[in-house]
């Protein structure tokens, strides 16, 4: 698999913004982390691509964006996607193996896992002070329209959001995942929009485009054909997680002493797991207690 990449483009006149990302192997590493099935994998690395695309617009270095769906009667139950400003990601979904069903036309039917109505949160982190918290109701659970439908909403912003991921008919493993998002600036005028409409209308899905071997800047200019493109810049991107001992460390002298205590099962160790890499730290009974005397010694300073 080619190594996947986010370009972000602008028209020379600013009145429109276009991000496209292919995500096929982030997506990949996602669904053989989470060993999802096929409906799990597709509402994932949907969500997963949405919120590399969104962080990647993040200007400070030290910013996040986190995309959490919660649909009423899920099957898939919550779906969570965090982005660092880099646009690398990583994700997780409550029922990894939940029931897979189709449209009549053979495409995964995501709205149903997911649920067709709910929430979608989408809080920024700016690295310093509150987080900035949207919160909008879900319109399809299809993901890119609710995604197009947050930014109308919530920002204002005039948007259209295409995301995808193709699955082998086999073995159900990711072989393509990708998405762009178009925005309008406040310079758009009736023209603009009108041709942004007129190219929109014609788009082929984004994992056609790159079943076709179409770049991601081949996609933006489809996009914007019609206007002369500069492009803002382009980066790699991968799944990333943050974890590490430390930080479980650090989860576990929040609690009090006898808590920590407790955590060690009958088998005289605890273990925490992460949700995002499913990485796991193991500490035994006597390494709790290192982690209670050297919590009392920072307290003591």
């Amino acid at each position: 698999m080619s190594k996947d990449k986010i370009i972000r483009c602008i028209t020379s006149d600013g009145a429109v913004m276009a991000s496209a990302a292919d995500t096929s192997n982030l997506v990949y590493t996602a669904a053989k982390i989470h060993l999802t099935s096929p409906v799990a994998s597709a509402a994932l690395g949907r969500l997963l691509t949405a919120a590399s695309i969104m962080g990647a617009q993040l200007k400070q270095q030290d910013a996040s964006i986190t995309l959490r769906i919660n649909g009423d009667n899920s099957e898939t139950g919550a779906v969570i996607a965090v982005s660092d400003s880099k646009g690398n990601v990583r994700g997780y979904i409550q029922n990894p193996d939940c029931p897979t069903e189709y449209y009549e036309n053979g495409k995964l039917n995501v709205a149903k896992a997911v649920g067709r109505t709910g929430i979608l949160n989408v809080m920024r982190d700016y690295g310093s002070g509150d987080p900035y918290i949207g919160q909008v109701e879900l319109v399809s659970g299809e993901i890119a329209e609710d995604i197009t439908n947050y930014y109308a909403t919530s920002e204002q912003i005039p948007t259209v959001c295409a995301l995808g991921v193709l699955l082998d008919k086999q073995d159900h493993e990711v072989l393509l995942a990708g998405g762009l998002l178009i925005q309008l600036l406040p310079g758009a005028d009736e023209n603009t929009i009108s041709k942004i409409e007129q190219n929109i209308s014609h788009l082929e899905p984004m994992t056609t485009m790159l079943a076709k071997g179409m770049s991601i800047k081949e996609i933006c200019d489809t996009a914007l054909q019609g206007f002369e493109v500069e492009i803002l810049d382009e980066m790699p991107i991968n799944y990333a997680c943050t974890c590490s001992r430390q930080r479980v460390i650090d989860s576990f002298r929040m609690l009090p002493d006898d808590e920590i205590r407790s955590l060690a099962d009958e088998k005289g160790y605890a273990e925490a797991t992460c949700h995002f890499c499913n990485k796991k730290y193991r500490f035994s009974k006597l390494q709790l207690e290192q982690i209670i005397e050297q919590k009392k010694q920072d307290n003591s300073k």
